[in-house]
């Protein structure tokens, strides 16, 4: 059994850009929009991962994710938030949300956002990561 506590100075650490792990399609017009910071990964070992991610979206547009949770998934905002399909902020810095274990589920970001996630196993199979406009 593992007892050492694991420490991480995360600003030492490098922003990832999510297309090294989603391919192409998280680009905007040949920009990266989504980076990622990975903490943990214990899946070897049965247990879980933890990562930072950040959403940049293009001006007046809002960064889509459609994904099925497979393993409980804790999302912390740090910084930013999530919006309605309008464009209204609904979540902020501060909130917490947790997507049960084969829950699908959705975010939209339409300004920068950065997030604490904690998989309890196997991250998020991400169906789609795109860019929309607002709807009035």
């Amino acid at each position: 059994m593992e007892t050492d506590a694991i420490s991480i100075r995360t600003p030492e650490i490098n922003w990832t850009p999510a297309s090294s792990i989603y391919g192409e399609s998280v680009l905007h017009d040949g920009k990266e929009i989504v980076f990622i910071k990975q903490l943990t990964n214990r899946l070897e070992k049965g247990k879980g991962v933890s990562y930072l991610i950040k959403f940049i979206p293009p001006e007046a547009k809002i960064i889509r994710t459609v994904a099925v949770a497979r393993s409980d998934e804790h999302v912390y905002i740090l910084e930013g938030g999530h919006c309605y399909r309008n464009g209204e902020q609904r979540l902020f810095p501060g909130d917490y949300v947790l997507n049960p274990e084969g829950h699908p589920h959705a975010n939209l970001a339409n300004i920068e956002t950065v997030a604490l996630v904690i998989c309890t196993g196997a991250t998020d199979d991400v169906k789609e990561i795109t860019v929309i406009e607002p709807k009035p």
